[in-house]
């Protein structure tokens, strides 16, 4: 299991429009890499629309926001368009940087089993650190909660 102080791992996926993106093109700011289950669900929806809301105050801060889900960049721009998204959302669509961050597993809804990714936000330093570990996420103010922690750096 991945924890605070470790190295965070690199990657390169494609972007909501199709760039890609590389954790490392980051250095000198930091990362707030947040891993959401799925676009247009009501969770991911208030995760994803609270983090927009308050981007300038991400910015403010230096800090860049990065949406992480298994869907692909179509569905990201759908969803992107429907709520008017500020941040790039991150197209795993197979798995490397959730299973790279420990985030993809067995999970348990309504007494079912099935493979799916934990709500989860790592904070990332300048230096490519990992400095907080966000588990076991609650949609609802999680944008104001990163922020309060980004404000103790």
């Amino acid at each position: 299991m991945l924890h605070e102080g470790e190295v965070a791992p690199d990657f390169t996926v494609k972007d909501t429009n199709g760039k890609t993106v590389r954790l490392s093109d980051f250095r000198g700011k930091t990362v707030v890499l947040y891993f959401y289950p799925k676009d247009m669900t009501p969770g991911c929806t208030v995760e994803a629309c609270q983090f927009s809301e308050n981007i300038s105050q991400f910015t403010k801060r230096k800090a860049v926001v990065l949406g992480v889900s298994l869907d692909d960049e179509k569905k990201h721009q759908k969803f992107t368009e429907k709520y008017g998204l500020t941040f790039p959302l991150l197209a795993d669509t197979d798995k490397t940087v959730s299973t790279a961050y420990e985030v993809y597993g067995k999970k348990k809804f309504m007494g079912m089993s099935y493979m799916g990714i934990e709500r989860t936000t790592f904070i990332i330093d300048g230096k490519g650190k990992i400095v907080k570990i966000f588990r076991k996420v609650k949609a609802d103010g999680h944008s104001k909660e990163v922020l309060q922690v980004l404000d103790t750096f």
